[in-house]
């Protein structure tokens, strides 16, 4: 028995490797094109509006993918490796035909699809990490969002070190990196020994969802998450490089991506050690921390848009650090109170409508500047989600089923 116990704990490690990769892979197709906005604004002659749109395809594609999934049971009725794997093969394709796009409605309608693909990819890959986890869980979900951090950071990584090099490089490496990533998921991924119940075809099954209230009220953590998470994510790099060109700075478009690049990648860090925290002083604890941080840093970054260009760095690493480092542990909760028969069903609902909301925070961001006549004190509108997310983690502190939750550790 004890050699079977070890055996699993190296499996469960080495599992979580593997799809960590996978998923760093296959994620970096969700930025590729805002990465490369400055060259596809030329190229397709689009207007600040439909730039936004273009950015928004995925968020857009991603919901509604997410959403008929969920109405479906799809992530509990279809092996997980094969939809994970078949996603991902979509979304490298999808992402592709980017290079072909004639005009801007093309180019979005693409971007949709590489959404509607990558909702077959994210959620369903924090089912299957919980498979085989049930301690350690939420330290287990953090590298999976830390994953998910590193691969959407890569293109502007690959823009930054090919400054002058055609953007369609920065389009074709992430779709290699999709395909391969789906290598991995149908080969070398499989679910652990805690799989949860399978459901059968139901569509009022989402009913139970929504009738949750603990459940409920971890998901209005997260959707408040949300409305800061994507737009600080898809608009830092018109941010950063409005504020050099206000300072005069020479070289701004790729310092503005390697800071673009630097802050959303080092939200791993963020995400490990809130998994760690998780898991020793609780759940609901630990995402209040990081909203209190992250939503002070919405307003903090303003006061530094003119300089000096350290300080204004300084905020942007620590925002990147604390604004994702509690997105584990709204779908670490969501898998803690579920009926266990409908847990993909759940992370996919909370996934979708909290992706709804990032497409409206996208959509606003932008207008707020030119209704302000610059970016400079936009980033304000942001503060009201974490604020919200503050408030169900001490709502949800008081439910009975919070006990259920990192095993009484709220």
């Amino acid at each position: 028995m004890s050699s079977e116990i070890g055996e699993s704990e190296v499996n469960k490690w080495g599992m979580l490797g593997w799809v960590c990769i996978a998923l760093v892979l296959s994620m970096t197709t969700w930025f590729s094109a805002t990465a490369v906005i400055p060259e596809l604004i030329t190229h397709l002659s689009l207007s600040e509006a439909q730039s936004a749109w273009l950015t928004n395809g995925v968020q857009i594609g991603f919901v509604l993918g997410a959403l008929a999934s969920s109405v479906v049971n799809l992530p509990d009725i279809v092996k997980i490796e094969r939809l994970l794997g078949i996603s991902a093969v979509l979304a490298a394709v999808a992402n592709a035909l980017l290079l072909f796009a004639p005009t801007a409605e093309t180019a979005f309608f693409v971007r949709f699809l590489t959404g509607v693909a990558l909702a077959g990819v994210y959620p369903p890959t924090v089912k299957l990490i919980s498979t085989w986890f049930k301690k350690g869980r939420g330290l287990a979900l953090g590298a999976v969002i830390g994953a998910l951090c590193l691969g959407s950071a890569a293109p502007h990584l690959v823009r930054a070190l090919s400054s002058g090099l055609e953007w369609r490089l920065v389009v074709i490496t992430a779709s290699i990196a999709t395909a391969t990533g789906a290598v991995i998921f149908l080969f070398l991924v499989r679910e652990g020994p805690f799989p949860f119940s399978r459901a059968t075809f139901s569509p009022r099954q989402i009913g139970k969802v929504v009738r949750n209230r603990p459940l409920m009220l971890a998901n209005l953590g997260y959707f408040g998450h949300m409305w800061e998470l994507y737009a600080f994510w898809g608009w830092l790099l018109t941010y950063t490089t409005a504020s050099l060109e206000l300072q005069g700075a020479q070289s701004a478009s790729m310092t503005a991506s390697l800071l673009t690049f630097s802050a959303v990648a080092i939200g791993a860090v963020g995400c490990v050690a809130a998994g760690w925290l998780a898991d020793r002083l609780g759940r609901t604890a630990t995402c209040i921390l990081m909203m209190t941080v992250s939503g002070g840093c919405a307003l903090l970054i303003g006061f530094f848009f003119e300089g000096p260009f350290w300080l204004f760095a300084a905020v942007s690493l620590i925002w990147g650090i604390f604004v994702i480092g509690d997105s584990a542990q709204f779908s670490t909760m969501a898998t803690e109170v579920s009926d266990p028969r409908f847990v993909g069903t759940a992370l996919t609902f909370q996934m979708g409508i909290g992706f709804a909301i990032s497409v409206l925070a996208i959509w606003l961001t932008p207008l707020v500047a030119n209704w302000l006549g610059s970016w400079h004190w936009t980033f304000i509108i942001l503060v009201p989600g974490p604020a919200i997310g503050i408030l169900a983690m001490l709502a949800l502190r008081r439910e009975a089923e919070a006990t259920k939750i990192a095993a009484g550790r709220m």
